[in-house]
């Protein structure tokens, strides 16, 4: 196996998720993000004492010097930290051997290093830290893919296609609804995520701030003072009380990238079906190398989409499992539950983050075909506007055998849908005509309700009114080549 050190530094390459395989990914969610976030709580919170005057002058210098993440070994932690059952133990011991080392003037700087907090109070802390990095980067991402949408919306506002429901063609539709349902889910979604309060924690081995009214007693601040200058210094929310059991903030941040992911999947599984070859209404941007198959040279895979539904599809379970250990979150610090949280956590943040990178690439470069939306929507021929025309025509026809004129009118679909799908586009038409007196509607009437494009409803307005609501989301200008980030 070669060395076993160098294999335990590679292991979280995303070798088996390509989706979130990105440098950009691996750095705010990758375990030395991890680790660096564990390092500046612990620096952030020297800097706080030493400010308030409960720890020596000088000591935050020397914590922050030694909080370096460069200067750890990330697996040996990793490896150790199955001794007290997270990193925070052995990685404080490190962190402790090397403020001690750099503290040459004697200033004692140990003494301000994780004074009065418990582990649980750091990790959490620094994944909520992890999670500000990483969201910030999503919703930068999110808000140019709904730019793009945007302006694939007003481009596309009276390009026809066909609307599907169940799988078969329903009524006429347009692209640009299309485009503004997209940026609908996803600026909603993004808004979501924009919303989160991402706190500090604080509360010591039991939530009961003990020794933290110790660490302050004689002090003018207090833990809460304390904790809340810990969440300005950190740029994260304050936070009323400890929450080691009260796991809301994970599971909304969980809720919240699991909405965004639906929004991405919602997009990929379209573009998906209307990039087949028998479809052809749509085609993800061409980018060298990209699409490939290992036996079939011809083949252009729609890549960028297939790794966008595969993280969409493993959000759920994800998001489901933040809620299965909130829900088990026994007494004052639980025995796993909080353990169960992690992986789960970060690998949202890292599926959110991969495919975001996906989906700008997707909806700044996708090509549009408008002739095989046409050609599609032709397919079903007239018989796709018969709720338009049994809508206008039926009050107008009395009764006939019996017959209301609704009835008289399924008749005449019921009649077309019987020849084959060839002909039925002029057998509707003849029928129609037949069963409808000249009287009641001239040929110049029953073309115009044939006519697809006026048939389309509010479908205009519905995207002008999507657009309206999030005017913060199509703002941006999107990058016209839709680069990837690597």
């Amino acid at each position: 196996m070669g060395d076993l050190r160098a294999f335990a530094e590679e292991a979280d390459a995303g070798l088996l998720s390509p989706v979130s395989a990105s440098p950009l990914v691996a750095a705010l969610t990758g375990d030395r993000a991890v680790l660096a976030a564990i390092l500046a709580v612990e620096a952030g919170w020297a800097a706080v004492l030493e400010h308030a005057g409960l720890a020596p002058a000088g000591s935050a210098a020397v914590v922050a010097s030694a909080a370096d993440a460069g200067r750890y070994d990330v697996a040996d932690i990793a490896r150790r930290s199955q001794g007290g059952g997270n990193p925070v133990i052995p990685l404080l011991g490190d962190l402790r051997r090397n403020v001690a080392a750099l503290d040459t003037a004697g200033v004692g700087a140990g003494k301000a290093v994780h004074a009065s907090l418990t582990s649980q109070d750091v990790l959490d802390t620094a994944l909520m830290l992890v999670a500000r990095n990483t969201v910030s980067a999503v919703l930068a991402d999110l808000k140019a893919i709904t730019a793009a949408l945007a302006a694939l919306a007003e481009q596309h506002a009276d390009t026809l296609c066909v609307g599907r429901s169940l799988t078969q063609h329903s009524l006429p539709f347009t692209f640009g609804l299309r485009s503004a349902q997209w940026f609908h889910g996803a600026a909603a979604a993004g808004r979501q995520l924009e919303a989160l309060a991402l706190p500090v924690q604080f509360g010591g081995a039991a939530g009961t701030l003990a020794a933290g009214s110790v660490l302050t007693s004689g002090s003018a601040a207090t833990p809460f003072t304390l904790a809340d200058a810990l969440a300005k210094q950190l740029g994260l929310a304050p936070a009323p009380a400890p929450w080691h059991t009260n796991r809301i903030a994970v599971t909304s941040l969980g809720n919240a990238l699991a909405a965004v992911l639906d929004a991405f999947g919602k997009i990929a599984a379209d573009v998906l079906f209307l990039s087949r070859p028998e479809v052809a209404e749509l085609a993800e941007p061409r980018a060298a190398g990209r699409g490939v198959s290992s036996a079939m040279p011809q083949k252009q895979n729609p890549v960028l989409s297939v790794l966008v539904r595969s993280a969409a599809l493993q959000a759920p379970g994800l998001a489901a499992q933040l809620h299965l250990a909130a829900a088990t979150f026994n007494d004052e610090r639980p025995d796993g539950a909080w353990h169960a949280e992690w992986p789960a956590l970060r690998q949202l943040l890292a599926l959110a983050l991969g495919a975001a990178g996906h989906v700008r690439e997707l909806a700044c470069g996708l090509r549009v075909f408008p002739d095989a939306m046409r050609r599609n929507l032709d397919l079903a021929g007239p018989l796709l506007l018969a709720e338009g025309v049994n809508a206008a025509v039926a009050p107008l026809l009395g009764e006939k055998d019996g017959r209301t004129g609704k009835e008289q009118l399924q008749d005449v679909v019921d009649r077309t849908l019987q020849v084959p799908p060839p002909e039925q586009p002029s057998t509707y038409r003849r029928l129609l005509r037949e069963a409808v007196p000249a009287a009641v509607a001239t040929d110049e009437r029953l073309n115009g309700l044939l006519d697809p494009a006026n048939y389309l409803g509010q479908a205009g307005e519905i995207s002008r009114r999507i657009l309206a609501a999030y005017p913060d989301f199509n703002s941006p200008t999107p990058d016209p080549k839709g680069a990837s980030r690597g």
